[in-house]
């Protein structure tokens, strides 16, 4: 950051900051989908670590020539459903069977046909509200910011074009080499990601 003096209209010296922009990664536009996947494969093959692909469609097979892992979120699913049913069923036995128990019509206590109603709105209860929570807090949204959006030809990614942005803080990251890396896949442009 630099700092630079610019006399203010009352005659003071006035200290104003001026932040040069901040290298946040390279992007790389692709005209299709065949290019954008073998270029994923590419950039995998190479070791990066911290990329993204952006598509304006769903690719099939791009998260294999990604190499990204299935997630977690299934299992959280399945977790609070499970707690859900076994926390409606327990709820149930407590408030019938143990701490109010009252004989009506010599009706036992606690059976469990009675009660699965409940405890299967507990479960469709806690594995919905996990789904939603859980998929916000993996992929770190809501994200009201990208320094991509800045930049004019990616407004294009909703439309008919493909691009491939290597973060800065990919250990690997070198701007020169990165940039010599994309155009040798073939992008049709390769631009500084500043913020």
């Amino acid at each position: 950051m630099s700092t630079t003096i610019h006399p203010n209209p009352y005659n003071a010296a006035t200290e104003v900051d001026i932040e040069t922009p901040e290298l946040v990664g390279i992007l790389a536009e692709f005209d299709n989908v065949d290019q954008v996947v073998r270029a994923a494969q590419m950039v995998r093959r190479a070791g990066f670590t911290r990329w993204d692909v952006h598509t304006p469609f769903p690719i099939h097979g791009i998260d294999y020539a990604m190499g990204i892992k299935p997630t977690i979120l299934p299992w959280l699913v399945l977790g609070m459903g499970l707690f859900g049913f076994f926390g409606g069923l327990w709820l149930q036995w407590y408030a019938n069977a143990s701490a109010y128990t009252f004989i009506i019509s010599g009706k036992p206590m606690w059976s469990l046909p009675a009660n699965i109603p409940v405890a299967f709105e507990c479960t469709i209860l806690c594995s919905a509200y996990t789904a939603v929570f859980a998929m916000l807090a993996l992929n770190r949204l809501p994200m009201h910011y990208n320094p991509l959006f800045k930049i004019e030809r990616f407004r294009r990614v909703t439309q008919d074009r493909f691009f491939v942005a290597i973060d800065a803080a990919d250990p690997r990251f070198d701007e020169v080499r990165v940039r010599d890396f994309l155009n040798k896949l073939g992008a049709l442009a390769v631009e500084r990601v500043e913020d």
